[in-house]
């Protein structure tokens, strides 16, 4: 077992992933060094935090042997999202009583694509069950801490590795959105998370999850590392049902490039009439003024769309999809879901999807589609779009209760995620940025959103806002 040093330790948490790759390409760190640092800042720091729910160091030591000192992301220490992704030997149980013994068995497309970049995993992060939360308190796991303050969310439903990459127990994570599920908890926490383009991703062997209304990608401390993580998994599979422009050059090139002259538009007026909270909109204005000050047009536009009707049929629509996911379960678990097998409100998803009609099911897929090219319509006009990623600062933890038996008042209580879920619809590409704090030390993301496929345009312009309101010293009072 590698030696644990103090210069070992500082400089494994000041270094993003392209750092530390980087040092193990020069053969200054080895790969069983950083599996070991990984090791003891989890094991100081998730006692206080719990955003690593399963601790799979000695997965992470037999790889180390074997990791490509060449590969773009050599060595560095990875958490997987309890959600979705498929990594062999690894749990794999949607943070579910249902699906709590469950081991995977295969690697998605995604973890292969992981592996040849040679990210090493240490560890599974924490997330709600199913995901359908923006915080991240499953009953089978119990609540992520938020390292800036600790009786608030630290977002969902990426919160376990947005927490963990904040107090840089690893420099990068998987994250997956869903209604806001990467933006939002990057915001909650200080940290960068993108949502790529529909498509952008594969979700081989799976062929699609909520029409296109799901993506995966990450959380990071720099944006140059979300470009690096890109450039490694992104790519469809022939026969893929959604597959975006492709650069002719990586994302990491280009994101390095200054961006010409942009047309972009802002609002800090949510679509749906709810307030926005004084922080939000300062940072949204700060940002704007930046964007300006760097020689781009910047106009105020707000955005014409109907969010409660579209929330409603978006959500609808996902407990048809989750109904089925359970249905498709039951040949693994050996026996139907019941009520004593999930949380409340996921019960409720379930039950309400199995009384939606084919009918009614195929109507709403149509609006959303229908919706997706309104919202990108919309904001055709703009190379980038410039919104709060959420409307108010984090909530306090337990007030997005799984809980809840009424669905449609859970639900209604998402109002704060106004600005996220309407690209989860139009497939656009969209970042969170940590570009405000308040005075007591709260992290306030900004979000920018793309044109479909234009993620390089996105990038280019966080690098530039990340050199001029630069977040990367800021570290939270739960930190190494």
């Amino acid at each position: 077992m590698a030696t644990v040093t103090d210069s070992l330790l500082k400089t494994y948490a000041e270094s993003d992933a392209l750092g530390l790759a980087g040092l193990v390409r020069r053969k200054e760190v080895s790969p069983a060094e950083l599996v070991e640092a990984a090791a003891t800042l989890i094991d100081r720091l998730n006692p206080s935090l719990n955003a690593v729910i399963h601790r799979l160091y000695d997965m992470g030591r037999a790889a180390a042997a074997t990791i490509d000192r060449d590969a773009p992301l050599a060595g560095v220490p990875f958490l997987l999202k309890e959600l979705a992704s498929s990594w062999t030997g690894a749990p794999n149980t949607n943070a579910s009583v249902y699906f709590k013994d469950f081991v995977a068995t295969f690697d998605t497309e995604a973890v292969r694509r992981m592996k040849a970049a040679g990210l090493n995993l240490v560890g599974k992060s924490n997330a709600p069950e199913n995901g359908w939360s923006i915080s991240t308190e499953p009953k089978l796991y119990g609540a992520t801490r938020n390292p800036w303050k600790a009786d608030i969310t630290a977002g969902g439903s990426s919160g376990g590795t947005a927490a963990a990459v904040a107090a840089r127990m690893v420099p990068i994570g998987e994250a997956s959105d869903g209604a806001g599920s990467i933006r939002i908890p990057a915001s909650c926490c200080g940290v960068v998370g993108l949502k790529p383009s529909r498509g952008r991703v594969t979700l081989a062997p799976f062929g699609d999850f909520w029409y296109g209304g799901a993506y995966f990608l990450c959380c990071s401390r720099t944006v140059r590392d979300t470009a690096a993580y890109l450039d490694a998994l992104a790519g469809a599979l022939p026969g893929d049902p959604y597959t975006p422009p492709t650069p002719g050059e990586s994302w990491i090139s280009l994101s390095a490039k200054a961006p010409k002259k942009l047309r972009i538009g802002y609002t800090v007026t949510p679509p749906n009439g709810t307030p926005v909270g004084t922080e939000p909109k300062a940072a949204v204005l700060a940002a704007a003024k930046a964007l300006e000050a760097l020689g781009h047009e910047v106009e105020e536009h707000d955005m014409a769309l109907d969010t409660n009707a579209a929330w409603k049929t978006y959500t609808d629509m996902t407990c048809v999809q989750t109904a089925a996911m359970f249905a498709a379960s039951e040949q693994f678990v050996g026996r139907p879901v019941t009520k004593n097998d999930v949380e409340p409100v996921t019960w409720a998803i379930i039950e309400r999807g199995r009384a939606t009609g084919g009918i009614a099911h195929i109507a709403d897929v149509e609006q959303i589609r229908q919706l997706s090219r309104a919202i990108a319509g919309d904001l055709a006009p703009y190379d980038l779009f410039v919104t709060p990623t959420l409307t108010q600062l984090p909530r306090p933890v337990g007030y997005y209760d799984m809980s809840e038996t009424d669905l449609d008042r859970y639900n209604a209580k998402w109002t704060d995620s106004v600005f996220a879920f309407p690209f989860n619809i139009s497939g656009q590409p969209a970042i969170s940025l940590p570009l405000h704090w308040t005075a007591d030390g709260i992290p306030v993301g900004v979000q920018m959103v793309g044109r479909y496929g234009d993620e390089a345009t996105v990038l280019a312009a966080s690098v530039q806002l990340e050199q001029q309101m630069p977040w990367k010293d800021r570290r939270p009072p739960v930190s190494a």
